[in-house]
């Protein structure tokens, strides 16, 4: 048997999946929707394996707005040329045994300027194909909400239960995924690159982690996004940079995000040896510069940290990055920026390796404590500007990324985030709704000052 993948990271142009023993689901779903997960009877890889998502780039449907499915019309457009080119960048020296890739023109295209000179094969598997939407696809989204009224409207707002021309797209799409996985962990090879499409490969992440068809636009992956899955056996047998900023506006299912909670790691501290506070060193000091100097794309009004010295010096360089935007010439309008503590917040700096030691009455404080955090931010979030930044050490963000998702406290040890990353959840509905995970441990913003993104596990 294998264990399931752990979550590292997700992001728009480059995330990290390592693998952790399979998590128990706890949280109460719809009997209705799907939960296919990989078959663990069909797959049993004996030794360790690599798997790396890429979703196509920008193509001509894209740009225009229209709904693509798995139709085969549409091409790659120069943008979506010199994405692919920027992941070939990123992954040019890995050393890829086989590269699986959908056989629609957007993917195959991508596939190969990634590909490049390598000379292992390349199989194309129809099933990688994007998500089949039959009746939908050619339509401009515009044109989709004129003609199909409720049927889009589901679409948007329940895409699990969605139903057209007799068929629900999404539960199509879980069961595909799990074939899918079936193949490429059966293929004699321990580094696989995939090269699909925005939905089938998040119906490729969520199955292999065991989310069912409700995480659908839960997971994202925009164009060229690179997503990266580590397989290891169980015991008992069984940075680069990226050409967009995942703080640029986004949509699920056509809906704007109207709110943004950014979770910032702090800077790296010298705490890894202790559990006592510590400052941040000269690598976390940079890290918060570059941190905040990203963020002056958002016009940050309100700053949520812990009583951390780490999280509090992170804190204030984006205070002082974002009221200094006018004399930076990033902004004509003064920015003042109301800075807090939150005690719910406050917990020991575990890091994430460390979880697996931990009793459970440590793990039980912890996940209350985020749960607390957790309610108190949706509910500043209602209360302040469009985007609010909370700064935090990285477990304590993991549980808060957990909490948003739902889960259960046993599947804490499925992510892992870096010190000076971030992640973003939007709210397209609003803080009191389903929050979106945009991006999770996005580091590119700190070049040479972070973690490579296909590190050896």
């Amino acid at each position: 048997m294998i264990s399931l993948p752990h979550i590292t990271a997700i992001s728009p142009n480059r995330s990290l999946l390592h693998s952790f023993n399979r998590p128990v689901y706890t949280g109460r779903h719809d009997q209705r929707k799907e939960r296919t997960t990989m078959s663990s009877s069909s797959t049993s890889p004996t030794t360790a394996k690599r798997v790396v998502l890429v979703r196509h780039g920008q193509s001509t449907w894209n740009e225009e707005g229209r709904i693509q499915g798995s139709s085969d019309f549409s091409v790659l457009t120069t943008k979506g040329e010199s994405q692919a080119d920027i992941s070939r960048q990123m992954l040019v020296e890995d050393s890829f045994d086989v590269c699986f890739t959908s056989p629609l023109k957007r993917s195959k295209k991508t596939a190969e300027i990634i590909w490049g000179s390598r000379e292992a094969e390349m199989i194309f598997d129809y099933d990688l194909r994007e998500i089949d939407l039959y009746s939908f696809q050619g339509l401009l989204k515009k044109e989709g909400k004129e003609k199909f009224g409720e049927a889009f409207g589901q679409w948007q707002e329940d895409p699990a239960n969605f139903v057209i021309d007799g068929h629900y797209p999404v539960r199509e799409l879980w069961s595909r995924a799990g074939s899918c996985w079936n193949g490429v962990l059966a293929h004699e090879s321990n580094s696989v690159l995939v090269v699909a499409h925005n939905a089938v490969n998040q119906a490729l992440v969520s199955t292999a982690i065991g989310l069912g068809t409700e995480y659908f636009r839960r997971l994202l992956q925009s164009n060229c996004g690179v997503s990266v899955l580590d397989f290891i056996p169980r015991a008992d047998g069984g940075s680069p940079h990226t050409p967009s900023s995942p703080l640029a506006g986004g949509s699920s299912g056509g809906r704007k995000a109207s709110k943004q909670i950014i979770l910032v790691c702090h800077g790296q501290s010298d705490n890894e040896a202790s559990t006592n506070d510590q400052p941040m060193n000269m690598l976390g000091l940079i890290q918060s510069q570059k941190t905040a100097e990203l963020l002056l794309d958002l016009r940050v009004t309100s700053i949520v940290c812990s009583s951390s010295t780490a999280s509090i010096e992170t804190a204030k360089v984006i205070s002082q990055v974002q009221e200094a935007a006018v004399s930076l010439g990033v902004d004509s309008v003064p920015r003042y920026v109301n800075t807090k503590q939150m005690n719910e917040l406050d917990a020991e700096d575990i890091q994430p390796g460390w979880l697996s030691q931990l009793d459970e009455e440590t793990v039980s404080a912890l996940w209350n404590r985020s749960e607390k955090a957790w309610e108190s931010l949706l509910e500043d979030l209602s209360n302040t500007g469009d985007a609010m930044v909370v700064v935090d050490s990285p477990m304590a963000h993991i549980s808060l990324i957990a909490q948003c998702l739902n889960l259960d406290k046993k599947c804490l040890g499925l992510f892992h985030l870096d010190a000076g990353s971030i992640s973003v959840i939007d709210f397209p509905d609003g803080p009191s709704e389903k929050g979106v995970i945009r991006c999770t441990n996005y580091t590119a913003h700190l070049g040479r000052w972070s973690v490579p993104i296909t590190r050896p596990v």
